[in-house]
């Protein structure tokens, strides 16, 4: 099963074929965690939104379109839908350095200055409109193209481009004015 593509697999499970499911969640289980993890900030909503997604994918592997976008996108699409379901618009972006790439130094002080860096990052992150971190989580830390990311938010690639560009340019905004404020 392991040399099957995705496509195939996706197949084999509209035929109800477990061992199939079982190779695509393992292939892909880990990129949704860490994206449902970032978007909510809650592991029990993280969980929560992998385990819908994969009841989802069971019951409608049926309705993906091989060829059309890549299986990774199909299932990132289906967790942001069942996010956007919770109706969760006050969450953060990201919740650890890793997601941040910020590497602290081995000093206390610094150490403290990372976290603190990354604590405002996460605060700042929450106050943006959902969509806007949502698509710089998909583009930055997902690693989606634009293309993709509009596919999964369900908008154009030039929404993408917009949200992303308003995304920035707030959080520019924000650093810059807490820094004159130092």
């Amino acid at each position: 099963m392991s040399g099957q593509s995705d496509e195939e697999l996706i197949f084999a499970i509209t035929q109800g074929d477990q061992v199939a499911f079982e190779t695509l969640l393992n292939r892909h289980v880990d990129a949704l965690y860490s994206y449902a993890l970032r978007l909510g900030h809650s592991t029990t909503l993280a969980d929560d939104l992998v385990q819908e997604t994969w009841l989802k994918l069971w019951e409608k592997a049926h309705t993906f379109k091989p060829g059309k976008v890549r299986t990774s996108t199909w299932l990132h699409r289906i967790l942001h839908n069942k996010f956007i379901d919770k109706g969760r618009k006050h969450t953060e972006l990201l919740n650890n350095e890793a997601a941040l790439s910020v590497h602290a130094t081995t000093t206390p002080q610094s150490e403290y200055s990372a976290s603190s860096t990354v604590d405002e990052l996460n605060r700042t992150l929450a106050k943006l409109p959902q969509n806007q971190r949502a698509a710089l989580l998909l583009t930055h830390a997902q690693g989606f193209s634009n293309k993709e990311v509009a596919t999964i938010l369900g908008v154009g690639t030039r929404a993408v481009e917009s949200l992303l560009a308003r995304a920035r340019l707030t959080l520019r905004n924000y650093f810059q004015c807490s820094r004159e404020f130092e």
